[in-house]
């Protein structure tokens, strides 16, 4: 029987299995667009736009009767990414047995991953001078392309090298570097550092890093104080001895308050960034998988559900300035913008 699970009731003293057939769910016809809104976080054009988008990577050669087709698989996906709870109750909402969702969550995941190349992209040509408009929009900050900031997403202990993974606040995490726009879109990422591992020390480890100290970008990124000031990359007075410097760190908080939003929405969107339960290497591609997923929905306009309104998490102020040799090509840039705009 196509759309069933079977789940198999034992008789020891018969020594037979009973088979009990479930129906699966079918979302896109029991629910509207705002309902579906709530429990997968897309409606149903984004639910279909999705569907033809990763159809060739997930369409199963053979037709078993108990094969769940793309749409199922990425509804299983969505639901929870959305809620973040256990396979088991993913798997009775959805009609499937817990092995399903499993499968499916690491399939769907890796597949929406090796999509990131092409869903998340550096601002480039006239893209640049639509970013450097938003960010001034947004904070009086003048040629800023971007924002930049580490968020933790909390895993389980893993079974190998567990100790590397324990962050500032002792919970194991993913330490994952973000760069966004001032419309939330993320245009950089970086998900496969342990959670000791500090901001400063992933930028520079990041293919970013050495692509913009060596082809200087026509523009600024924003960060706190846990990065370096570098030509392209300024940070806060740490003391604004001037009023000068002190319009500059308000304009620069007000414009780099983007990325602190994006990772509040980012984790109200997918619940399940806010603790998984997966081994780093699949917490990674779940983290990936829900990077692109954010970007589809910002680009296709998806409403953020306000029955997730959790809290926007906080930087961690007590992590320690970077350490930089020579910043003094930085200060120069920092100086003159303060001069010139401020």
């Amino acid at each position: 029987m196509a759309g069933v699970v079977h789940r198999h009731h034992h008789f020891a003293r018969r020594g037979y299995r009973q088979r009990v057939y479930v129906e699966r769910t079918k979302p896109l016809e029991q629910y509207t667009t705002e309902e579906l809104y709530v429990r997968f976080r897309f409606g149903k054009a984004d639910i279909e736009y999705l569907v033809n988008l990763l159809r060739p990577k997930l369409q199963h050669r053979t037709q078993r009767s108990h094969g769940l087709s793309v749409e199922e698989q990425i509804l299983i996906a969505l639901r929870f990414y959305a809620c973040g709870t256990f396979y088991q109750v993913v798997g009775d909402y959805m009609g499937v047995v817990k092995s399903a969702v499993c499968d499916v969550v690491r399939d769907v995941s890796i597949t929406l991953a090796s999509l990131a190349n092409e869903f998340v992209s550096f601002p480039k040509d006239n893209q640049i001078a639509q970013a450097k408009r938003s960010f001034f929009l947004l904070g009086n900050m003048p040629n800023t392309i971007g924002a930049i900031d580490c968020t933790h997403v909390h895993i389980q202990a893993p079974r190998e090298n567990e100790w590397e993974f324990i962050n500032r606040k002792g919970r194991h995490s993913i330490n994952v570097q973000l760069v966004c726009d001032a419309d939330l879109i993320i245009t950089n990422c970086v998900v496969k550092w342990p959670g000791s591992v500090h901001d400063a020390r992933i930028l520079r480890g990041s293919a970013l890093y050495r692509d913009l100290q060596t082809n200087r970008p026509d523009g600024i990124i924003l960060g706190d104080s846990a990065y370096p000031l570098l030509p392209w990359l300024m940070t806060p007075f740490l003391t604004a001895n001037t009023p000068a410097q002190a319009r500059f760190n308000t304009a620069h908080c007000r414009a780099r308050c983007a990325i602190e939003r994006l990772n509040g929405v980012l984790k109200r969107r997918f619940a399940c960034l806010n603790y998984l339960r997966a081994e780093p290497q699949k917490a990674c591609n779940i983290t990936l998988a829900c990077i692109v997923l954010h970007n589809i929905a910002t680009k296709r306009n998806v409403p953020l559900c306000a029955d997730n309104d959790a809290p926007e998490p906080l930087g961690d102020p007590n992590q320690p300035p970077a350490f930089c040799q020579n910043e003094q090509t930085g200060r120069a840039t920092r100086d003159a913008i303060v001069r010139h705009y401020f």
